[in-house]
């Protein structure tokens, strides 16, 4: 590996230890139905966001759900304690297009009709409030200053 490489690939890797994430491939839904699931808990408090999923009538959201629950674990991991109530939440959902399986439908007159079998990928993101308020504490501070 080329040493420009290596030092990018050293910078990525600092880069994801100050992030809290899960991540799930191949998941066998179509991608479409994913990313409306994950549009209903962007940005939302991630005990808030745990109860929609519960109660969601969506198959979707079955899987989502385990994945938020595995990233704020991730969160207590690298934190080394528990998550407080209101204390963390969804920064950014990624639902991404994985292989597609291709099949053939029988149709009349010899034809045969495509089916393509989607899958996806999700990336959860959560982070805490603290850090996001202290960010914006200090961009209003400089406001104030101007």
């Amino acid at each position: 590996m080329g040493a420009r490489k290596k030092q990018s690939a050293e910078a990525r890797k600092e880069a994801l230890k100050s992030l809290y994430f899960a991540k799930l491939n191949d998941v066998p839904t179509s991608p479409r139905k994913m990313r409306l699931v994950a549009d209903m808990i962007r940005g939302m408090e991630a005990y808030r966001a745990l109860s929609v999923l519960k109660f969601s009538t969506k198959e979707a959201s079955i899987r989502m759900e385990k994945l938020l629950r595995s990233a704020i674990a991730n969160w207590e991991q690298k934190n080394e304690r528990k998550a407080d109530n209101g204390e963390l939440y969804v920064s950014a959902v990624y639902v991404d297009s994985a292989r597609m399986l291709k099949r053939l439908r029988t149709a009349p007159q010899g034809r045969g009709y495509r089916i393509r079998k989607r899958s996806n990928h999700i990336t959860l993101f959560v982070d805490s409030k603290s850090k996001g308020a202290e960010v914006a504490d200090s961009t209003n501070s400089n406001d104030n200053q101007n």
